[in-house]
């Protein structure tokens, strides 16, 4: 029962953010500004204890939100096989990319109380 409230919290401040984001015609789509105000709303006990039993739910299933994924691959296999070298190596810079900004930003970034 705790995971369904965990799951309606979710639906609501997703809901929440895309009415905010069509109402005020903003650039940011309405499940970022929902994540935004679950990472918020996080802070307090009612909200935090549903959520994290959902989020585990989710995570002990992730597998099955990947069959969707493998179906759209099989149905366009043309496509890959087409284009698959270059997807291949366009995955692989963006990975090594991001890779590569996280650990200047980690190691960069100054630490809490530590001066330069």
């Amino acid at each position: 029962m705790n995971g369904l409230r965990g799951l309606a919290w979710l639906l609501v401040f997703q809901s929440a953010g895309e009415l905010i984001s069509r109402a005020l015609a903003l650039p940011l789509p309405g499940p970022v500004l929902g994540l935004v105000f679950v990472l918020v709303a996080l802070r307090w006990p009612v909200v935090r204890e549903p959520v994290s039993e959902c989020a585990h739910f989710l995570l002990t299933h992730l597998s099955l939100l990947f069959v969707p994924v493998g179906v759209g691959v099989m149905t366009h296999l043309a496509l890959l096989t087409q284009y698959g070298l270059r997807i291949l190596v366009v995955i692989a810079l963006s990975t090594w990319i991001g890779l590569a900004v996280t650990a200047l930003v980690l190691y960069g970034w100054p630490r809490r109380g530590e001066a330069r």
